[in-house]
This record gives structure tokens, sequence and C-alpha cells, in this order.
């Protein structure tokens, strides 16, 4: 169990995130057009997980649109945005934003995916959606960089991310 804040107010997850070092569970989530996002489609491609609660929220709409900009130019990575909002929905938002270097991924049909993340919120107001975490992967299926949020309202650590896919050869 891991504990992170909303607006202060203490809250958990069920299990917790894995470490950096550790192998990566593998993952299967749907896509916006309801076809299946899995881990297995980016071998030999770095992974950034983008996790967050809903994109109606103003910071996790904002953490997809800084990590297109930002991290979306890097050799042979992938960012996938996930949350357990309808596909439907990201879709929407990802065209009316116009962002096209990320994928989106909901794990409303994938409890296996927050489980074996840790990332589901079970208590207090957010209980059921994902906490705010970033999660990087790399070409060998190896967690290179992990933030879990502590403060829900608050953006990821960006630079953090980027920074660890330029400097790993």
């Amino acid at each position: 169990m891991e504990t992170i804040y909303f607006k202060g107010e203490p809250c958990h997850t069920y299990g917790t995130v894995p470490t950096v070092g550790t192998q990566a569970p593998k993952f299967k989530l749907t896509g916006s057009d309801l076809s299946e996002v899995c881990s297995c489609q980016f071998a030999e491609k770095r992974i950034v997980l983008n996790i967050f609660p809903s994109l109606d929220t103003p910071v996790c709409a904002m953490s997809v649109r800084k990590f297109n900009k930002e991290a979306a130019d890097l050799p042979d990575t992938v960012i996938i945005n996930v949350s357990n909002d309808l596909p439907f929905a990201m879709g929407r938002f990802c065209a009316a934003e116009g962002i096209d270097n990320a994928i989106v991924a909901s794990a409303f049909r994938s409890p296996d995916f927050a489980e074996q993340y840790g990332l589901t919120i079970v208590d207090g107001p957010l209980a059921g959606l994902l906490a705010r975490a970033v999660i990087v992967i790399d070409e060998k299926n190896n967690i290179i960089y992990r933030d879990l949020v502590n403060e829900i309202t608050d953006e990821p650590y960006y630079k953090g991310a980027v920074d660890i896919l330029k400097n790993v050869k």
C-alpha cells in the first residue's frame, strides 16, 4: 500500500508501485478506437507510462500536453497516457488538443494493470481511479524511472523522466 494525498488528505493505493531496476509487468489496455494496447507491441522501445486519475481535470490534461511536447521527439520512445477514462473520451480529448505524438489507453477494463502497478486508489474522494505516476521502461522491459506523485493535484516531475530518457544509452 502506498500513501498519497488529495488536497492534503491522505489516501491509499492497492499494492505498491514497482521499483526501479525491476521488470515492468506486462499490460493490456484499451486504445481510443477500442483496439488493444499492450506492452508486447512496443518491444525494443522505451515506454513512458503517464498515469493519472482523469483527463477531465486540468493537471491530468496538462501532463498529457507536456509529455506530448517534451518527450515525443525522443528516439525509440513511445508515450502511453493511462487512466480509467473511457477510450472515446480520451480520443476526443486528443483530437481537440491536437495531440498526435502520444497514445491514450484506458485501464477501464484492465484491473490487472492497476493491481500489478499498485495504482488503484482505494479510499478518499478519488477511490477507484488511478493515482498519478510516471513510469519509464527501457528496451529490455526494466523500470528505469518511477515517480508516484505524492499530492495528486500536483504535476509529475517531467524533467526527471525526460532526463533519464536522454541519458540512457
